[in-house]
């Protein structure tokens, strides 16, 4: 049985993407209409089984084009923010999607009448940092909250789940190499958090359920390694693999020669990332802006991950049910 529809329009910028769909899913849920904005509608078509019939609808959207953005917002009654890049690309660089981006993104909504959005940033968002993606992260919020201050900025830690960006790239590169690295010796700290998680608590933000103008850091229950989660990846996936730390100075020169590739599977950005722990502060916890905060139980790395990565097994799926 389908919710009924409640009435409301929420445009999602970046609807098809990985986290997006995710947050279109549970507003749909939710009974909300769903426009999802997006560069290329026509490869939105996998949003239209998250909801009932004409429920969901993608437009063209780009952040660069502030028509484009105020075009996607009329009519809404509330907006949600989840565009984001781990890699430059072309004219998608960090400064127009995730510094100017936001902020034309709020001056919109604040155009139309609205008077918050939900802005999807990153724990780590500082503008000090060495990373570029970090410096643009903090931007990006401050451009929301100086134009909206009644925003709500959530930050998760690295998002997992059936699509990411992250078990799913060393699982497949486990598939080859008889070597996985370990950047800056695999000692930097995550705390990974289900995209479902993080779907729910963008709907309850779009809900006014959490607090207005706050910045909630979201975790999942533990706090890993990277080379934790690199053998915790390996041992679902059933394959033995040798986990080679790489210090930082090399991992940056490999970096800057694999940037110049197609789908670069590291960057030198990344690697200035990868210098700082990425986990909820203890502030963010003393205040409860976390998902135990705001009453969601997060999910496991175990409970999730064989769910999505038994493709990897050396018989794919049809390993799931063999004895170890």
């Amino acid at each position: 049985m389908s919710t009924p529809l409640n009435g409301k329009l929420v445009t999602v910028f970046g609807g098809s993407g990985f986290l997006g769909r995710h947050i279109v899913q549970a507003l749909a849920r939710r009974g909300y209409r769903v426009r999802a904005a997006v560069r290329r509608p026509d490869l939105a078509s996998h949003l239209q089984p998250l909801g009932a019939p004409g429920q969901i609808m993608a437009i063209q959207a780009n952040l660069r084009y502030r028509w484009s953005v105020d075009r996607a917002l009329q009519g809404s009654d509330a907006v949600v923010n989840a565009v984001g890049i781990l890699a430059p690309t072309g004219k998608q660089s960090f400064d127009a999607v995730q510094a100017f981006g936001p902020r034309a993104i709020a001056e919109a909504a604040r155009a139309a009448g609205i008077n918050a959005i939900t802005h999807i940033s990153a724990i780590g968002a500082d503008a000090e940092s060495s990373s570029a993606y970090a410096r643009t992260k903090a931007a990006g919020e401050a451009g929301v909250l100086e134009t909206l201050p009644e925003s709500v900025i959530l930050r998760p830690s690295i998002v997992f789940g059936p699509e990411d960006d992250f078990f799913n790239q060393f699982a497949g590169m486990a598939r080859f190499s008889p070597v996985l690295p370990l950047i800056g010796g695999g000692a930097t700290k995550f705390q990974p958090v289900y995209v479902g998680d993080v779907a729910e608590a963008v709907a309850r933000a779009v809900d006014v359920d959490l607090k207005a103008g706050a910045v909630y850091e979201l975790g999942g229950p533990e706090v890993k390694s990277f080379k934790e989660c690199l053998a915790e990846m390996l041992d679902v996936t059933r394959r033995s693999r040798v986990l080679l730390p790489i210090p930082f100075e090399i991992s940056s020169a490999m970096g800057k020669v694999m940037q110049l590739l197609p789908g670069a599977p590291l960057t030198a950005d990344q690697v200035e990332l990868l210098k700082t722990d990425n986990v909820v502060s203890e502030t963010a916890t003393a205040d409860n802006r976390t998902l135990a905060g705001i009453g969601i139980t997060p999910a496991t790395t175990a409970a999730i991950l064989p769910s999505y990565l038994d493709r990897f097994r050396e018989h794919g799926q049809y390993d799931a049910h063999r004895a170890v």
